[in-house]
């Protein structure tokens, strides 16, 4: 069997790994990294130009797809394929709206009584200033499209907030004709990614796990893309799952059914577990990362025949189990990131890992048998173990031995 995984990153690596556990498969990525370039075939191509990934597959003689991004997914890369009869694993792009839009996933939380923050919409500038006049801080202030898990600040003065406003209606930081934004409640509590495969008629949710998203430790900094997670958040409990299945994800897929989105894929709910329960605070329409980091290692059921019944439709028919193992995955990033980073620095001591340790690129090259940094999150380490506190310790013994110039990484994953 030959399969596409499409995307660059860390999760598209940690899927590649996960895939290439079954032996009858033939792997190959588009564009892949250095890292994914050592299990699978890496071609190069724009992976939202479809025209092109289609002459690929063509090309390649390919029998399934993984969409890893949330760009390609949101801009119907998955319609595309299924006109040309070739089987992809995503959400259609009626279904990755939930994620495409944030002002549209507000709006069908709120239809279908799914717990979210209040909020308030705002089409411009000046219409977002007489909203925040008024608003108490801390609140939040979400950017509606696409920004690759930058576009969310929690707004802690005025001027603060103003700031953000002009950034975005006026200096066009997000490159969009059309602006809209969301301006919120800020939730207090502990955050929580739980996803979940589904077809729309059945679900079957993965392990839970915490991602961190600010740049420095005690949550401090920008946001990024996410700077580690562990699996399971040590707050997790079964109390706490039925919660969230019977008031957030049942809800949601009712919603879905009610919309008539034929929803085949990975759901991800990002949480904010707050005294009074469990809020969405986002919906992703994919893999999260580096969540995927811990979550598929401690997957054993082949994910193949997951995703095959997924497309399918007989979801129903599967029966995922999991290691009882405690993952955690730290992220090293270039110094600089989430602002101006420089690349091209020389990854060194990767072969003195401990090889219970996993190691999957984010943003790297190979040249001449060389890794190279080539983005701002470089590498995520990941290891299992019995305890979060042995994992962690493999986990950072790796981190402190891998080297390249700039290397940051937060020092608190996994302590909370």
């Amino acid at each position: 069997m030959k399969i596409l995984v499409i995307g660059s990153g860390g999760r598209e690596h940690c899927i590649c790994w996960k895939i290439k556990q079954n032996k009858n498969v033939r792997l190959f990525a588009l564009p892949g990294n250095g890292g994914i370039s050592e299990i699978a075939e890496c071609i190069k191509g724009d992976i939202e130009d479809f025209s092109d990934a289609f002459n690929i597959i063509k090309n390649k003689g390919i029998d399934f797809v993984v969409v890893g991004p949330e760009n390609p997914l949101v801009y119907g890369i998955v319609d595309f394929l299924k006109e040309k009869n070739i089987k992809a694993f995503g959400p259609i792009k009626k279904g990755a709206i939930l994620e495409g839009s944030k002002c549209y996933a507000k709006e069908f939380m709120g239809k279908y009584n799914i717990p979210t923050a209040n909020f308030q919409i705002a089409e411009s500038y000046e219409s977002a200033i007489k909203i925040i006049e008024k608003k108490e801080v801390p609140y939040v202030i979400k950017y509606d499209g696409l920004a690759a898990g930058k576009g969310v600040r929690v707004i802690e003065s005025f001027e603060e907030g103003e700031k953000y406003l002009k950034e975005i209606f006026i200096d066009n930081i997000f490159k969009s004709n059309e602006k809209k934004i969301i301006i919120e409640d800020c939730l207090i509590g502990k955050e929580l990614s739980y996803l979940i495969f589904t077809d729309t008629i059945s679900y079957i949710p993965m392990v839970p796990a915490k991602d961190y998203k600010r740049v420095f430790d005690g949550d401090k900094g920008q946001n990024t893309g996410g700077m580690g997670s562990y699996s399971p958040p040590l707050f997790f409990n079964e109390e706490l799952d039925n919660k969230i299945k019977n008031e957030i994800v049942e809800r949601t897929i009712y919603g879905l059914r009610k919309e008539n989105i034929d929803y085949r894929g990975v759901l991800y709910f990002g949480l904010m577990i707050t005294e009074k329960g469990p809020y969405v605070l986002e919906y992703n329409v994919r893999f999260g990362d580096p969540e995927t980091q811990v979550i598929l290692p401690r997957m054993e059921t082949d994910i193949i025949d997951v995703m095959t019944a997924v497309c399918e439709g007989e979801l129903k028919k599967i029966d995922i189990k999991w290691s009882n193992k405690k993952s955690v995955c730290v992220i090293l990033s270039s110094g600089g990131y989430p602002g101006g980073y420089e690349t091209g620095k020389e990854i060194k001591n990767l072969e003195k890992v401990e090889k219970n340790v996993l190691i999957f690129h984010s943003g790297t090259k190979k040249e001449n048998g060389k890794f190279y940094t080539n983005g701002g999150r470089v590498l995520g380490i990941t290891a299992l173990n019995s305890t979060i506190e042995k994992a962690r310790e493999n986990v950072y013994k790796s981190a402190s031995t891998i080297d390249f110039e700039g290397k940051h990484y937060r020092k608190d994953i996994a302590l909370f």
